[in-house]
């Protein structure tokens, strides 16, 4: 994990209003933690969705598979996303809310992982991630931001969510580029 604390409510909440409340929806959590954030996307979530999340530490994934047993944990990377959404029979992602550690990230990496999202929401998906707010004076996370806006047309920024800690806020991403 690359946070000194699990999600709140409030940013759980924010991250989570990309979630359609009708259909049946395809969700997939990126780096789900300790769950705090697939607790409210479950709520959000129409009867008839799906929620995917995917964990790369086994630790992690026997923990949620414990603790979420709704949730549906597939072991793996970020950067395998598409190969490992055809292996659970996902063509198509309605929404992607990603709680991966993007500072702990290189610059290869961050691009590896946005493309293989840009793929799986395609024209008409949504993508949420966030950052904290102390972090933003840093020239990375100035350099992730333009990678941001350079990966997708649409890239909005939420208001500060002061009730997490750190204090956070979200990227909404629509529509990628390329």
């Amino acid at each position: 994990m690359g946070a000194v604390a699990p999600s709140s409510a409030r940013l759980a909440a924010v991250l989570s209003s990309v979630v359609p409340r009708a259909g049946a929806p395809v969700v997939v959590e990126l780096g789900p933690g300790t769950g705090a954030v697939s607790a409210v996307i479950a709520q959000r979530l129409p009867a008839g969705g799906r929620h995917l999340a995917v964990e790369l530490d086994p630790a992690m994934v026997a923990y949620l598979r414990r603790t979420r047993p709704g949730l549906e944990v597939v072991p793996g990377d970020a950067r395998e996303l598409g190969k490992l959404l055809a292996e659970h029979g996902v063509d198509h992602v309605d929404a992607i809310i990603c709680g991966l550690p993007w500072a702990l990230f290189d610059d290869t990496v961050q691009s590896e992982v946005l493309a293989e999202i840009g793929r799986a929401i395609g024209d008409t998906g949504a993508f949420t991630t966030f950052a904290y707010v102390q972090g933003m004076a840093l020239p990375a996370a100035h350099r992730f931001r333009a990678k941001l806006r350079g990966a997708f047309e649409e890239v909005l920024v939420s208001s500060t969510v002061w009730r997490n800690v750190p204090p956070a806020f979200v990227y909404v991403c629509r529509r990628p580029l390329g």
